[in-house]
């Protein structure tokens, strides 16, 4: 029961994680936005993110996980619906900033939920739950592309109607409570742990890589001139697609290899692609090296989270919002960075992706440093 509640919420998030980077041609088109606006949309949903994944860790570590999961889908929910009804700039910002801030407190909580099921292969489950981070993020633009015309409105409205479908099913589903009556005792005890900012230095610079992908690469395609609804579909088929199968590829090799390995590995093999995918302005090769970064990119997350989960015990939720709050972190500081680099012209956006293979290389260096200062970590 707790990894099926967690797979639902999951999907709903990977739905939220591919939303901007689907409806963001159709939102620039009907208000006429230009590449440091669009960044400002996505520092919003970033800040949401951040605010509420830092917050909800403690509150799940005393109140229980359903309480988050569902606090989370309803704001997904509402906030899907304002987007839909957007009238203007301002509302697009704020639907977007409390869409974070659902999508923060659904990762947060679902995460957490999927880390108690099994101790001995945590990694292996969570690397399986976050398949559906996948599938999540390939239904989007898939169905929008496919089935929607694109149409931001529409898509708006299919994915609140699925949230809120979601949120009824949770609400049902039976979630163990917490064993306590109030907080763990040792849950402040995690922020003295100096091995925790490490882990969450490598999810900020993760999660700039992937929200980098989501939120950009339908734009920045368009700009090599593919057509709108070859580019959604090779951020449905090919990056959406490429993490569900590296998260179910991985799954078996994280209960032989050590975590941190398989994170440098997959940190080498980002830097290549995502490098590469900025190459080519074919539709075809532009897929298939989508397609493999995204394979790259999928350990990384889950595996981090699964190593926190490894190493505190108490306070697990505290401890796993708050590295998933700096990895959203990543997502704040890299879209207007990208948006700065990319300036005004659409063309631009090919120097402000730079940033993903040069991020993905400091991932490298952190669990270099993680792995010889904290060689116990498992």
């Amino acid at each position: 029961m707790l990894i099926f509640a967690a797979c639902l919420a999951i999907f709903v998030y990977g739905m939220v994680a591919s939303m901007l980077g689907t409806i963001t041609p159709g939102l620039a088109t009907q208000f006429h936005l230009n590449n440091l606006q669009t960044s400002y949309i996505a520092l919003a949903q970033g800040l949401g993110l951040v605010g509420a994944s830092v917050s909800v860790g403690p509150l799940m570590d005393k109140r229980g996980k359903k309480v988050g999961l569902l606090l989370g889908l309803a704001l997904v929910a509402i906030a899907l619906f304002a987007l839909a009804n957007a009238t203007g700039y301002g509302l697009i910002i704020v639907a977007m900033a409390v869409m974070g801030m659902g999508g923060g407190i659904i990762i947060t909580g679902a995460n957490a939920l999927g880390s108690d099921v099994s101790e001995a292969k945590r990694g292996a489950v969570l690397n399986f739950l976050n398949v559906f981070v996948g599938l999540g993020g390939f239904a989007t633009p898939f169905v929008a592309g496919n089935l929607l015309s694109g149409d931001a409105i529409r898509v708006a409205y299919a994915a609140a109607f699925i949230s809120s479908l979601t949120f009824l099913v949770c609400l049902f589903l039976q979630i163990p409570a917490p064993t306590g009556g109030g907080p763990a005792p040792r849950s402040s005890d995690v922020f003295k742990q100096p091995v925790l900012y490490f882990l969450a230095a490598v999810t900020f610079l993760y999660t700039a890589c992937e929200f980098g992908v989501w939120n950009w690469l339908v734009k920045y395609l368009l700009t090599r001139g593919i057509p709108e609804s070859s580019a959604l579909n090779i951020l449905g088929f090919g990056f959406a697609i490429g993490l569900l199968f590296g998260r179910l590829a991985v799954a078996p090799i994280l209960i032989r290899i050590r975590p941190l390995t398989v994170n440098m590995a997959a940190a080498g093999l980002m830097a290549i692609t995502t490098f590469a995918m900025l190459q080519t302005s074919d539709a075809t090769v532009a897929g298939a090296a989508v397609f493999f970064a995204g394979m790259a990119m999928a350990p990384v997350f889950p595996t981090t989270i699964s190593v926190v989960g490894d190493i505190f015990k108490q306070g697990s939720a505290t401890a796993i919002g708050f590295t998933i709050t700096c990895g959203f972190s990543g997502l704040v500081v890299s879209s207007p960075l990208i948006g700065w680099l990319a300036g005004s012209d659409p063309k631009g956006l090919a120097n402000g992706l730079l940033v993903l293979p040069v991020f993905s290389v400091l991932i490298i260096g952190v669990n270099l440093i993680i792995r010889s200062k904290f060689a116990t970590t498992r």
